[in-house]
């Protein structure tokens, strides 16, 4: 574990994973990632705000030690493991400690770690915990990315502990962002596959974050950030209503038909001036898709039929879609089948929830024919003109 000093009495304590590659056996980490605990030294007081992934939890009691300090509280923003799952350990190192944390996040911390209901200090909106001329001020903001989740504002450096709220999955030793264009698309990245589904959320909760006007944003994943504006101002941007002038293609084929109309549709597209991205469903990262969800005016799903359905990992893909619910305007369904296909009404049902304008699909009876790459380019035309209302 890294031991760095922020500014005075104040530290963080980051565990890098550096060969993790899946997070909760689902989200890829091509770059890895940190788990960032924060102590803050007060005259009285200490408090440790958050902990560190159950993996890590040596590395945490071993810093813990060598900076040779009494933990009074422990502050739990999120109750998900990969911060709070160290709790059960830093409170057997410093039996008198208190866990601090709003009343929902209480309740799942006793469910997931089984702490007993009197080591808690439940606290409100707005509430205030004095360490001895340092003063931790607490803010809820539900949904980032669970319903308890909260921040911790250090009022007198204006410091700002985040947890997951703009956080990247980044495994690195520096302690603050050095290379913007990579914690970019690290956040980003993260964005789409955590926080995106709860968009008016994050939203909401940006203006609680903006109005605290923080000199330094700290979250639990990835580096610190010296420039707070640089993260806002990305965030402002991904939650945003604006979709840019982008389709997005996930396709599969099984024998080559739906990649003839995804690559006659890329041509078209493309001689129309739109940008496309293609990416082939059983060779590309998910995520690298969920990046490009954030800004996508346009998504068209390309799949062959599967037992009358879409391909198992077309279905999939319209999952993520429904769940991390881009902002993305327009959906379109472009395949092909052998005998027969209910691949529109199974896409459609799926996607419901989401409301969506759904463009008339283009589905073909084995090898596209002339006719059908002209259904192709008409597709194509349409989009542009849906476009020019962006």
């Amino acid at each position: 574990m890294s031991i760095k000093k922020i500014s005075e009495g104040v530290w963080s304590l980051r565990s890098n994973d550096w060969d993790r590659r899946v997070f909760d056996e689902l989200i890829s980490l091509p770059y890895g990632t940190t788990y960032n605990a924060y102590l803050v030294k007060g005259s009285d007081k200490c408090a440790l705000i958050d902990t560190t992934d159950p993996t890590k939890t040596y590395e945490l009691i071993n810093d813990l030690k060598r900076l040779n300090v009494r933990v009074d509280y422990v502050i739990s923003n999120h109750a998900e493991q990969d911060h709070s799952g160290s709790i059960g350990d830093v409170l057997n190192l410093y039996p008198d400690a208190m866990v601090v944390t709003n009343s929902k996040c209480k309740d799942f911390l006793i469910d997931l770690l089984h702490i007993d209901s009197d080591k808690f200090l439940v606290v409100k909106e707005g509430d205030k915990l004095e360490l001895g001329l340092k003063t931790l001020q607490f803010k809820i903001t539900p949904w980032v990315h669970w319903p308890e989740t909260m921040i911790t504002f250090l009022e007198e450096e204006k410091i700002l502990f985040t947890c997951d709220f703009f956080g990247s999955h980044l495994a690195t030793s520096e302690l603050y962002v050095t290379d913007e264009s990579l914690v970019y698309m690290a956040a980003k990245r993260y964005y789409s596959e955590i926080m995106m589904p709860f968009r008016n959320n994050v939203r909401k909760n940006l203006e609680i974050v903006k109005s605290l006007s923080p000199k330094i944003i700290a979250p639990s994943h990835g580096p610190v950030y010296q420039d707070p504006k640089f993260i806002v101002n990305a965030t402002e941007d991904w939650i945003s209503d604006k979709v840019k002038n982008l389709v997005l293609i996930p396709y599969v084929s099984m024998h080559g038909s739906t990649k003839i109309l995804v690559e006659r549709l890329v041509q078209s597209l493309t001689d129309l001036n739109i940008e496309v991205i293609q990416f082939s469903l059983t060779k590309t990262d998910i995520g690298e898709i969920a990046i490009h969800m954030v800004d996508a005016a346009t998504i068209v799903l390309a799949t062959p039929t599967v037992l009358l359905g879409p391909h198992p990992a077309a279905l999939y893909a319209t999952y993520l879609v429904s769940a991390l619910k881009p902002k993305t305007k327009y959906f379109g369904l472009i395949g092909s089948y052998g005998w027969g296909s209910k691949v529109v009404d199974i896409v459609s049902n799926m996607l419901s929830p989401l409301k969506p304008h759904i463009i008339s699909p283009v589905l073909i009876k084995g090898m596209p024919k002339d006719e059908d790459l002209k259904k192709i380019d008409d597709l194509a035309i349409q989009i542009s003109g849906l476009h020019k209302n962006l």
